[in-house]
């Protein structure tokens, strides 16, 4: 689902063990299968500026390795802290697409997802929506059932309490053509989410999306209450290499957040590697939270880790830490 803006770095390795060596200590102390309770966890009390959810992607990997059940999302976040919860679609499947998304499989998700997040107390925030169809695609009838597709899943956000889903807009490579289907797409998508008080939110999510003055041209154009963007902390690399993960053109992240963030509805953290401090490597959370908080942003900011060096709970509280000791840094 998530692209990976930065190609991970070697020499960071013996960094990621060290710190991987911190929350192995942590993890000998508990039974084994035993989750770590968020205070456990986290020696930072002070009241961050914003509230912390969690990004489903960050355990993708325990979902699609290791057998984890997805349901289980809501008891791994209250364990770890968190009172908010983004769920992410593809993780669903192939129980769901195997399904046709059938209005049956779809009612099944929206009650088992319910009742976990209640039953563990945390808010449904928002559905990140995968594998859809390409909303900014050239040709119109594409468009028009990739809006069709993401209907339902409107329908199903509703339903579960969420103000939001997330979607990409891919499809044209060529910035004009791009600009000119998004604000269709996005418009007619809003217009029904409207009526379900759900607002549509645009990632940067690679591509031209992550064009940040491109995507905030998008954003004024479609003008509609309910469309936003959900900037990510790194996602802004416009195009790669042939043949490689590696980037040949990125946007600046730290500009690209902010001229994003007038019409952002959602936040997301993406981490992937830390220094001995506990610092991501290639982004300055104390400046990017900073972004956040001069637009007087105030509602969840998601954890998204994403490494490979440390393990998806371990990242996952790398990420927490450092956020909350960058809002300790800005009270």
């Amino acid at each position: 689902m998530k692209r990976r803006s930065f190609i991970r770095n070697s020499s960071q390795a013996g960094i990621g063990l060290s710190l991987l060596g911190i929350y192995a200590c942590k993890e000998t102390k508990k039974k084994e299968g035993e989750e770590m309770s968020g205070s456990e966890m986290t020696s930072n009390d002070v009241e961050p500026f914003f509230k912390l959810s969690l990004a489903q992607w960050s355990i993708h990997k325990m979902i699609r390795e290791d057998g984890v059940d997805p349901y289980t999302f809501a008891e791994k976040a209250k364990n770890w802290g968190f009172t908010g919860l983004e769920y992410v679609s593809q993780l669903y499947d192939p129980e769901l697409k195997d399904a046709g998304y059938s209005e049956e499989a779809m009612a099944a998700f929206v009650e088992k997802s319910n009742a976990e997040a209640k039953k563990y107390g945390l808010e449904n925030v928002l559905i990140m929506i995968d594998g859809q169809g390409n909303l900014a695609v050239d040709d119109e009838n594409e468009r028009n059932e990739t809006v069709d597709k993401h209907k339902i899943w409107v329908d199903a956000a509703a339903a579960m309490g969420c103000h939001a889903i997330r979607v990409n807009l891919n499809g044209s490579n060529d910035p004009e053509a791009w600009k000119r289907n998004s604000i269709d797409g996005l418009t007619k998508l809003c217009t029904y989410a409207k009526d379900k008080n759900i607002n549509v939110l645009v990632e940067n999510h690679g591509g031209l999306s992550s064009n940040a003055a491109l995507h905030a041209e998008v954003m004024k154009a479609v003008d509609m209450d309910n469309c936003g963007t959900l900037p990510d902390f790194g996602n802004f690399c416009i195009k790669r290499k042939e043949d490689s993960w590696e980037c040949d053109e990125m946007y600046d992240i730290y500009k690209g957040v902010e001229e994003l963030m007038p019409y952002a509805k959602a936040v997301s953290a993406k981490s992937h590697n830390f220094d001995a401090q506990g610092n991501e490597t290639e982004i300055d959370y104390v400046k990017m939270l900073q972004i956040v908080k001069d637009h007087g942003y105030n509602g969840y900011i998601g954890v998204e880790y994403e490494g490979s060096e440390l393990s998806e709970e371990a990242g996952i509280m790398a990420t927490k830490d450092l956020m909350l000791e960058a809002a300790k840094k800005l009270s």
